[in-house]
């Protein structure tokens, strides 16, 4: 039998998904297959592509192989542009001239980037972010660069914004609607969402619209906007939407939009119903789809028309759940409601924490319509089920958006879920289908997932369908995995074992041998605090910065007004009237919140982040070193006066605090850990009440553990008595070092040694009885930690590539004037809304 020729004019990811779709099929061997790509790569993974300045390769973003290819018998072309359809003769015309014979064509061939027709903007140094070709220029210019511009302020502008701010850059984006993404927020959470990304060190210039590029002065490139006003940069780079890549089919004669794309009907059949059309270059019912989901449902559309299968598009559903900059957003259905059909709207504003919710609900109350979420997507899988499904909302729908500690509702349960709930909305994988994956034998998430693909598109459905495989397993009696999320099949401790016993020193080789995919939210600070924990690096090196939450990144911790905090160690709460005045003149002259904490510190408030090196730089030469205050280290060693000065106190306790906290200074571990050492057991230190607690006694100390005063506080339990110093510092250095080996991530030692088999007992058994015979290497592993702690801003202040992150804003070192303080108690304070309102003076842009 002669097989049909078919070629795919298109190698992106919805392409791509179509063959892999067609290669699975039994029709497969019905067609010849030829596959043109324009780019040189082949299909790679476009939603992931910023990770591409982090280290992974074209080959890791790689959707398939060329070995795959060919075991699918199908002609891959790279490199090759088809340059005309013939629809009467049926060929394909390319680009070197040959002509290709088909029956069946489907165009794949997604979109372009468009570039608003502004004067300038083919200049050297103005580029689009879209292929990896594009990267590789982005990167190229970056080296000569200090300073970029994104114009477009949707999803692939931030995403662009992302990938420039990772290449060191000072970062603006220009953005011609009032507010950011103006698709998937509103108002409200759009000015929380330019909130929280000028926190983080990016410039947000909305309501711009640039009228030409030319020379700068300062910088290559000087943008003037519609009001005159000009920002000057080195880099532009264009991501102000998409175009489909349609010019084939118009040329072709196909039918087309009144604005682009080539039309569709539900089969994906084009107006020549030969050619079919997939993902962002089809039209159907006057939409353009830029998601990746769309697209693949459209794939499976294709394939049943062209096997006689029953499979058709009926459009998909557009709600997406993102972050951007570090930044939740989150968008289902009509996440903007219209109040005159009726709709009810529901917020939620949470401007400590930096929360918005919303919720659009029909007239009737019982069906959820639209949804929107900035700052924290935790409640998106409940709210999508809702909507998804058609479920009936509770009484109170704002119970919803509410957080449970105000009346909120707990997390939809697995078992409310109809089986025909969708789950994975890029591979169309619902409820049931997962549970009849787990019926047929399949014992892991890795299996579920190579069998329905569930999470493997956007990866946004990644965590429910963790916790409907958890669910069904535990239903049926099986072993439920620990794996810490889908790109590493291991746990913490796993993790950490491979880690120190095969001596690997960075995310990239350890993702290499035991991991897959490009790593996530989860695994990627859960494993830089391993090898923090293990080798003591500096966080900032190239291999581990990426890893790192924002606290760690800028080696401060941020405060609700996207200043920082400044915290130097001060050991044992001892300090000299000389040091002490430095922290006075060094918190006058740069205007900052003063308090003393409940650790013996001096924390100094209000700094902004181009302010932090020169603030650091006074206190390193005055001899102070980093607190450590930003990461889950040891923090504090708390301390009475002790013996030296009380006439109750029996050992010097003031002397223990001191070494206890030179000795674990920066010692990363799964959360931040806390001291005390009392001079005798009044217990003025509040020594019980700490993750590690000591109290002097007449013979020696006694060794309290696993306190905690947080949430949910616990009396620390008494683990040894009567040590003398030697053997007390000793059993310290092998109880820190067991917790950080075994702990969960986030776990603190309070709830690691409740959920211990064997409690407490088993943890005396192994520090103080050796009976795993491991104490040897605990206590080296502790001696390699101490070996190589450096004061991470010491190190940071001798880089000036390292100091370039520290600028708040674009093209110059100056202050961030959204960042406003009225004064109280003679002290400043982060302004309110109300004070912001008066003290901002608004500008017309």
């Amino acid at each position: 039998m002669q097989k049909l020729e078919l070629i795919v004019i298109g190698n992106g990811m919805v392409g791509h998904h179509f063959l892999e779709q067609l290669a699975a099929s039994p029709a497969c061997e019905r067609f010849a297959v030829t596959v043109l790509g324009e780019e040189q790569h082949l299909a790679y993974d476009r939603v992931h592509l910023s990770d591409y300045f982090s280290g992974q390769s074209a080959a890791d973003l790689a959707l398939g192989t060329a070995v795959q290819y060919q075991e699918w018998g199908f002609e891959l072309r790279l490199g090759t542009r088809a340059a005309a359809i013939d629809r009467a003769q049926k060929t394909v015309s390319l680009d070197n001239g040959e002509v290709l014979n088909w029956d069946h064509l489907v165009l794949a061939t997604g979109s372009y980037p468009f570039v608003p027709p502004i004067p300038g903007n083919d200049r050297a140094g103005c580029l689009v972010y879209r292929t990896l070709d594009d990267l590789d220029q982005i990167r190229a210019e970056a080296e000569q660069a200090t300073t970029g511009v994104v114009v477009g302020g949707g999803l692939l502008g931030l995403e662009a914004a992302n990938a420039l701010k990772g290449l060191n850059l000072d970062t603006a984006v220009v953005e011609f609607a009032p507010r950011l993404m103006p698709m998937q927020v509103d108002a409200e959470g759009g000015a929380l969402l330019q909130d929280k990304i000028e926190s983080l060190g990016v410039q947000v210039l909305t309501g711009r619209a640039t009228q030409r590029i030319e020379d700068g002065e300062a910088s290559r490139h000087r943008m003037v906007f519609q009001d005159d006003k000009v920002l000057e940069t080195d880099l532009i780079v264009f991501s102000a939407g998409i175009r489909p890549r349609d010019e084939l089919a118009r040329e072709a004669g196909l039918d087309m939009g009144e604005r682009g794309g080539v039309v569709i009907d539900d089969q994906c059949r084009t107006s020549d119903p030969s050619i079919l059309a997939i993902g962002e270059v089809a039209l159907w019912n006057n939409s353009i789809f830029g998601l990746v989901g769309p697209g693949y449902q459209m794939a499976k559309a294709a394939l049943d028309t062209l096997t006689e299968g029953e499979r058709t598009f009926a459009g998909a559903d557009m709600s997406t759940k993102l972050k951007l900059l570090g930044v939740d957003v989150g968008s289902i259905g009509d996440a903007h409601g219209d109040q005159s059909s009726g709709t009810k709207l529901y917020r939620y504003l949470d401007g400590v924490k930096q929360h918005y919710r919303k919720l659009v609900v029909s007239a009737d109350g019982r069906r959820l319509l639209g949804a929107m979420l900035v700052g924290d997507n935790s409640y998106y899988d409940t709210l999508m089920q809702y909507y998804s499904n058609g479920l009936d909302l509770p009484a109170d729908p704002e119970s919803l958006i509410l957080p449970v500690s105000e009346g909120g509702a707990p997390a939809l349960g697995i078992d409310a879920l109809p089986d025909t709930a969708s789950i994975c909305s890029c591979h169309n994988v619902t409820k049931g289908d997962i549970t009849q994956c787990i019926h047929d034998g399949k014992a892991s998430l890795g299996e579920v997932k190579e069998a329905t693909r569930a999470a493997t598109g956007c990866g946004g459905c990644a965590a429910q369908l963790k916790d409907v495989v958890d669910h069904e397993m535990a239903a049926l009696g099986m072993e439920v995995s620990t794996d810490i999320c889908e790109h590493f099949a291991y746990s913490r401790q796993e993790l950490e074992h491979l880690i120190r016993v095969e001596e690997i020193r960075d995310f990239q080789t350890l993702r290499e041998r035991y991991g897959q995919g490009l790593g996530c939210d989860i695994c990627k600070p859960t494993v830089a605090s391993i090898l923090a924990s293990v080798w003591n690096d500096y966080v900032l090196e190239d291999q581990h910065v990426g890893l790192q939450d924002t606290n760690d990144t800028f080696l401060a911790n941020m405060q609700k007004d996207g200043t920082f905090s400044v915290v130097p160690r001060v050991a044992g709460g001892e300090i000299t009237p000389e040091r002490l005045i430095v922290l006075g003149e060094v918190a006058r002259d740069f205007n900052l919140y003063t308090k003393i904490t409940g650790g013996q510190r001096i924390d100094l408030f209000g700094a902004k982040l181009n302010q932090l090196p020169a603030i650091w730089q006074r206190l390193v030469d005055a001899g102070f070193e980093t607190g450590h205050a930003y990461g889950k280290s040891v923090r504090t060693v708390k301390s009475c006066v002790g013996s030296t000065w009380c006439r109750y106190g029996v050992q010097d306790s003031v002397r223990l605090a001191i070494d206890l906290e030179n000795r674990y200074k920066g010692v990363r571990a799964p959360h931040k850990l806390k001291f005390a050492v009392s001079g005798c057991t009044r217990e003025c230190a509040e020594a019980q009440s700490k993750d590690v607690g000591v109290i002097a006694t007449e013979r020696g100390w006694n060794l309290y553990v696993a306190g905690n005063g947080g949430m949910r506080p616990r009396h620390a339990d008494l683990f040894a008595t009567d040590l003398d110093t030697e053997t007390l510092i000793r059993t310290i250095d092998r109880f820190l070092m067991f917790y950080i080996r075994t702990a969960d991530r986030l776990q603190r030692t309070a709830r690691w040694l409740e959920n211990l088999e064997g409690g407490l007992d088993y943890v005396k058994d192994v520090i103080l009885h050796d009976s795993l015979g491991i104490n040897a290497d605990l206590d080296a592993q502790m001696a390699r930690l101490i070996e190589h702690y450096q004061c991470e801003w010491k190190t940071t202040l001798e880089s000036p590539e390292r100091l370039k992150r520290f600028r708040q804003l674009i093209n110059n070192d100056q202050d961030d004037p959204n960042v406003v303080f009225v004064e109280e108690r003679g002290q400043i304070r982060p302004a309110n809304d109300t004070e912001r309102a008066r003290l901002i003076p608004s500008v017309d842009i």
